[in-house]
């Protein structure tokens, strides 16, 4: 039999309610972003048309709104894996920053077991 035990903070590994809170928890992350963000378990995903010199402005705009959330509510994003993703030919493939730190371009990425590949050229 079970015994009752007061917890200070956090919730048991392997219970569905953790994944619930957690969900509750990042709800609001995508207040005031633009560009499209996915969320799905503990993955985010910040995607944007950059045709122009705008849409370059868009996307690092939301990356800041994302990077002060994350200051807000005393969490961090693995920059190690943040990667930047150019897809579509003619793509100027500007550089981003999460914070203060600026993020790899990559020429390949799985999401979800299926690749994504940017174009040759």
């Amino acid at each position: 039999m079970f015994k009752w035990t007061p917890v200070m903070s956090g919730v048991p590994q392997g219970l569905v309610l953790g994944l619930v809170l957690f969900n509750i928890f990042v709800d609001d992350m995508d207040s005031g972003i633009e560009c499209t963000l996915s969320k799905f378990a503990d993955n985010t995903k910040l995607c944007g048309a950059v045709d122009m010199v705008e849409g370059r402005d868009d996307v690092q705009r939301d990356l800041n709104r994302l990077e002060r959330w994350a200051r807000v509510n005393c969490m961090k994003f693995n920059k190690a894996k943040g990667k930047v993703l150019h897809m579509g030919q003619g793509n100027p493939k500007h550089n981003y920053r999460l914070g203060r730190e600026w993020m790899e371009s990559s020429p390949g990425e799985k999401d979800l077991g299926c690749w994504w590949m940017r174009s040759s050229t």
